[in-house]
């Protein structure tokens, strides 16, 4: 009888997961849509030099926010259901308020304090180190607000309010880069415009305000916050080293032109990719912490969307991975096509990497974020050291193979360290019948390269995608009946 409910009631979770899909698709898609015309929109504005200074400038922000704020955000997401269920929200939303407020007085006095320091490790004009400093603060904002809409499972509000962010952000900067000749500054003023009118639209769409009071903090509230977000911290941190160090690294080396390549390359992949992907963890996790703490064996629901997931991913990647000239052609500006050489490395590198929010995922319901950051920072340190020395000696294929290199090992050390009773079952059968899948389109993509050159890449690379989703639901799920 038990098992009956609990199967059941996996179903009905999983269709609500599909439909909380539905209703995140259009912020994703259009989000993708977003980062897919800001390589050409931006390097067709903006010189090689000014490209890189503006890469080198959000890998900053990056940097600053995964340490004062992005983790007090997804602390939010994770308690917010227990503190719901507790009737005590009030003294939780007061208690998240006040961490993120001292995290900014503490960034801004860390970054006085010590900005000889900071400015010469990030290697950017002071003018663009300030900008950086005053734009965390609506992007701190943003990042509470958005995780708690994410928590109250309101995934059309933060569908609207991601698409109205990411193309406010694109016209402001287009706007103030044409009008008012700021260079790679106009970017961060659309984006700091952009985003503190965002914010004022989530504190409408998650009513927080109707709930938060100003109250007395407890420890009992901050203690399972800073255990829980400090290890996440300490893990972005990690990954922040494996995706962005590089360009800091490049910079250093061969200057702002050569990073600019390493932005372009990282543009083109990661966040085109992991958007695209979300699609489904930021429908799935929500749900999933939800039945965890409500006792129920969430591992079947797992391996299911990590199948879905290896099904989607996979082949767009090798087929973007195929045809990388064609791919930079199309969306870059003639001037950086040389980044064409690291979209094969970077975009498998973005597989794995996206692939270990399922084999982490036991680390965050089990509360031992510690394990993840542990492992993670290994990988980051591991490809810091391959940075360095392959920069050197293979320029931007260097680049390339140490990203790919940190990316796998996450990955791999996530997939062997395993909690007992969150086992990961990997979706063989789904596995399978992808290969099985691949073969005849193999042969396809073959003849086309080879003789199908009046066949533009732009065509050939959707054309390959649709005949492979073809062949694998009506010719190898004949082969293979088995479900995962």
């Amino acid at each position: 009888m038990e098992y009956m409910e609990n199967r059941e009631l996996e179903e009905k979770e999983i269709k609500g997961i599909f439909t909380d899909m539905l209703k995140y698709a259009p912020s994703k898609l259009c989000g993708m849509l977003g980062n897919v015309i800001t390589v050409p929109i931006y390097t067709s504005i903006f010189t090689v030099e000014q490209y890189g200074l503006y890469t080198i400038s959000i890998a900053m922000l990056s940097f600053l926010c995964i340490i004062f704020s992005d983790w007090v955000g997804l602390s939010g997401l994770r308690f917010f259901r227990h503190h719901q269920i507790s009737q005590d929200l009030p003294k939780y939303l007061s208690t998240l308020v006040t961490i993120l407020s001292i995290n900014m007085l503490l960034m801004f006095a860390v970054s006085f304090i010590f900005k000889d320091s900071l400015y010469n490790f990030f290697h950017v004009p002071f003018k663009y180190f300030l900008a950086v400093l005053f734009l965390i603060i609506p992007v701190a904002v943003r990042a509470l607000l958005s995780q708690l809409l994410r928590a109250q499972l309101k995934s059309l509000s933060y569908t609207l309010t991601t698409i109205l962010n990411q193309f406010a952000t694109i016209f402001l900067a287009v706007f103030f880069a044409k009008f008012f000749n700021m260079g790679a500054a106009s970017i961060l003023l659309g984006m700091g415009v952009s985003i503190s009118l965002i914010d004022i639209l989530l504190l409408y769409q998650s009513e927080i305000l109707k709930v938060f009071k100003f109250q007395k903090i407890e420890w009992k509230f901050i203690l399972p916050i800073i255990k829980y977000g400090i290890p996440i911290a300490a893990t972005s941190l990690s990954a922040w080293i494996i995706t962005q160090s590089n360009k800091f690294i490049m910079n250093s080396i061969s200057g702002f032109s050569k990073a600019a390549l390493v932005g372009v390359g990282y543009g083109l992949t990661l966040p085109i990719l992991m958007t695209l992907f979300a699609m489904i963890t930021v429908a799935a996790i929500p749900r999933i912490i939800n039945l965890y703490e409500g006792k129920v064996d969430v591992r079947p629901i797992i391996s299911k969307f990590l199948g879905y997931y290896i099904l989607v991913a996979l082949p767009v990647i090798t087929v973007m991975s195929i045809y990388s000239v064609d791919y930079t052609h199309i969306f870059a500006n003639a001037k950086f096509y040389e980044a064409a050489i690291l979209v094969p490395y970077f975009a498998f590198g973005v597989f794995f990497l996206s692939m270990t929010d399922y084999t982490t995922l036991q680390y965050h319901l089990a509360n031992k974020t510690h394990i993840e950051f542990i492992i993670k920072l290994i990988s980051g340190i591991f490809g810091v050291i391959l940075n360095i020395i392959l920069i050197k000696k293979l320029g931007l294929v260097g680049v390339g193979i140490a990203t790919f290199s940190a990316n796998f090992l996450y990955f791999l050390l996530s997939a062997v360290i395993v909690l007992p009773g969150l086992e990961l079952r990997f979706p063989k059968s789904t596995i399978l019948r992808i290969l099985l899948a691949a073969i005849p389109v193999g042969i396809l993509t073959y003849i086309l390269k080879a003789f199908g050159t009046s066949i533009s890449g732009a065509i050939q690379m959707p054309l390959i995608l649709v005949v492979f989703y073809l062949v694998y639901y009506f010719g190898s799920r004949r082969i293979i009946k088995t479900s995962d």
